[in-house]
């Protein structure tokens, strides 16, 4: 399924003229810490995406990997009730398995959160349909590829 996968995200990445710049690593990029130490960049550069259930509505809050995502803060800024998504639902909604959900390139077309805290940042990498496949971007090129609206969704500890 991930060579599927990796595809959909290459072509969507095409689609929104955005360069090709996926890359695999067999060790693998499952969490944010196996892909930060993979990348060679710090963790808060690896751009997490992460699931929740709305109902039937798919809400993805792409994140910086250094961040905890606060779930009343994804609920305030959607305006849903939200709860965290299992693995099957995930892959039945995004085409993505948990490890390898991408930013872009969902089967259905989910709500999204950008992070605030990746605008910090310069390049980042975000997973590309695989647990071992990501690609370099950029906090604005997530954005507009994802359709989504910037948001504060980073847990305060």
């Amino acid at each position: 399924m991930s060579g599927g996968s990796v595809e959909r995200v290459r072509a969507a990445l095409a689609a929104a003229g955005h360069a090709d710049t996926i890359q695999a690593f067999p060790e693998g990029t499952r969490s944010a810490a196996d892909a930060a130490a993979a990348v060679g960049c710090d963790v808060a550069q690896i751009a997490k995406s992460i699931i929740f259930r709305a109902g039937g509505q798919a809400v993805l809050v792409i994140t910086s990997g250094a961040n905890r995502v606060d779930m009343a803060k994804v609920a305030a800024a959607t305006t849903f009730h939200v709860k965290r998504a299992d693995g099957g639902w995930v892959r039945d909604v995004t085409g993505f398995a948990i490890g390898g959900v991408a930013p872009i390139a969902h089967l259905t077309p989910p709500v999204v959160l950008v992070d605030e805290d990746l605008f910090a940042l310069g390049r980042i990498w975000a997973a590309a349909g695989s647990p071992m496949h990501v690609f370099e971007t950029t906090a604005e090129d997530l954005l507009r590829m994802s359709g989504g609206r910037r948001a504060d969704v980073k847990e305060v500890v």
